[in-house]
């Protein structure tokens, strides 16, 4: 088998292969969001079949979420130090053994572990990925392009996962939404041994273990603090969740904000820092992380609750519900091509701002849904003006966390992006699923009064809860274009263009 060249490093040679390696690390990328989505619409179908309880269902997706969000930085680190195209090769392998042992899992928490082991391969492969895209594109607007494929994914996919879990659960079983990874990751990693082209970091290549513990350890508790503080109280029984005066939620976020603490002091101590201060310090670094913070958390609103949406009021199926999302999938596509052509041509701000402006409005324009309303005039304009609003976010900011940074740390800056990311959906659900919950449960409480009809009031209920949902959703993309405005401040001319190398900002 040949195999692709190393890169040398400050080398300007483009890669001859380099727009089949991005193919490559296209399918990689699109089985890891795919991933994320695919598994909620066969989550019901799951349960019944291994037993699962109301209670316990959540780890089925909390478990990835909290092996993938608390390893991130860790596996950015070890792809920089060990080579980026070996642990994105090692990274695919992983996660197509631990995809094959949750499709013949037998129990719950033989399924929840291989979940969890899906998560700490995706932690290796997604830094791996988007640092190969910066150290593989040295031309500024053909980088501009290959962001624009990343970001087209990074937004779309999980929209198409809803998709092909409704086709593979509907038609066939459950487990075909986890097996349906092996061959895809085998054939990609097949075929990153021929095209990607090798890349590590120079010079120190020494592990901070104790900094990677501190904060793998600290966003574990983080995420899993939320996570406690939106489980029911008593499931199948109310909608009255623990909420975020709870002993175990305190008790949680309380550990995540001492250890996360601790990490920060020993990251500007240590000689050989996980992460160093510099990557997240810089202001367009930092206001790239925290937009995509923010949207992730945001955007989880749309996802989940539209879900709810289609699914209990309008009656959907979980087909129809996944091809309801389509039109948000079309619209980041078709808008990252044309983002992407503009990133090099008027910078990132005059993108990013207007993007989270359409994408703000159009989760507000959720919050008119009712359970009559029609899904072509209430919902489809909502979804097209945040579809189109994310392509313009997206694209932009993946360049823009990038800026600045070195060959050495640039696996370490992808894995902050998207530990921002994960972290903020991981936040993000859990907060909102609080605030649904409880919005749903003082509805009851003041409308299930005299001769009211409970159904009708359970149904308004629900709407209720939503509209609450998609209004704070939109609060948090509003954030995000805060964190643009006043944070993001590079043109055109600093958007990276040399391998690993960032303009000087």
């Amino acid at each position: 088998m040949t195999t692709a060249p190393s890169s040398t490093p400050g080398s300007t040679t483009p890669d001859p292969r380099r727009w089949l390696a991005l193919g490559v690390i296209a399918v990689a990328q699109l089985m890891i969001v795919l991933d994320a989505s695919i598994v909620n619409i066969a989550l019901p179908s799951a349960q019944e079949d291994l037993g699962i309880s109301d209670a316990d269902r959540q780890w089925v997706v909390t478990a990835y979420t909290l092996a993938f969000g608390g390893l991130l930085l860790l596996g950015g680190r070890i792809a920089d130090f060990a080579g980026r195209k070996r642990m994105f090769i090692v990274g695919l392998i992983g996660f197509a053994a631990a995809s094959a042992l949750g499709g013949v899992a037998s129990t719950a928490g033989l399924l929840f572990a291989a979940r969890g082991l899906q998560g700490a391969f995706a932690a290796l492969l997604a830094p791996a990925a988007l640092s190969l895209i910066s150290v593989t594109f040295t031309e500024s607007k053909e980088r501009a392009t290959a962001f624009g494929v990343f970001g087209a994914i990074s937004g779309g996919g999980a929209a198409i996962g809803l998709i092909v879990g409704g086709v593979l659960t509907e038609y066939a079983s459950w487990r075909w939404c986890l097996g349906v990874n092996v061959p895809i990751a085998l054939l990609a990693a097949a075929a990153a041994a021929r095209v990607v082209r090798e890349s590590k970091a120079q010079g120190n290549t020494k592990y901070d273990i104790p900094g990677a513990v501190l904060v793998t350890l600290g966003l574990t508790s983080l995420v899993y603090g939320f996570t406690e503080a939106a489980k029911l109280k008593d499931p199948g029984k109310s909608t009255e969740v623990l909420g975020w005066t709870d002993s175990s939620t305190l008790t949680f976020l309380g550990v995540a904000v001492v250890l996360l603490i601790a990490f920060v002091v020993w990251e500007s101590r240590t000689k050989h820092p996980l992460l160093p201060l510099r990557v997240a310090l810089d202001r367009n670094r930092g206001g790239s992380y925290l937009v995509f913070l923010f949207v992730g958390a945001g955007l989880f609103a749309m996802f989940l609750f539209l879900t709810f949406y289609f699914q209990l009021t309008l009656g959907y199926s979980p087909l129809k519900s996944g091809f309801a999302f389509l039109p948000f999938s079309i619209g980041i596509i078709l808008g990252a091509g044309v983002v992407s052509q503009l990133l090099p041509r008027i910078g990132p701000k005059p993108i990013m701002v207007p993007g989270l402006v359409s994408a703000s409005i159009g989760m507000l324009l959720l919050t008119q849904v009712t359970a009559d309303t029609s899904y072509w005039t209430h919902v489809l304009p909502a979804i097209v003006l945040m579809s189109l609003g994310m392509a313009a976010v997206f694209v932009p900011a993946s360049s823009t966390a990038l800026i600045g940074v070195g060959s050495h740390d640039a696996g370490v800056a992808s894995a902050l992006l998207n530990t921002s990311q994960q972290v903020g959906g991981s936040l993000g659900t859990a907060l909102l699923n609080t605030l649904y919950a409880g919005a749903v449960t003082a509805y009851l409480t003041d409308n299930l009064r005299g001769g009211a009809d409970p159904k009708a009031v359970q149904a308004d209920a629900f709407v209720h809860g939503y509209h609450v949902a998609f209004f704070w959703g939109a609060m948090l993309l509003i954030a995000a274009l805060l964190a643009a405005i006043v944070l993001v401040t590079a043109k055109k001319d600093d958007v990276p263009s040399e391998p690993g190398v960032g303009a000087a900002v």
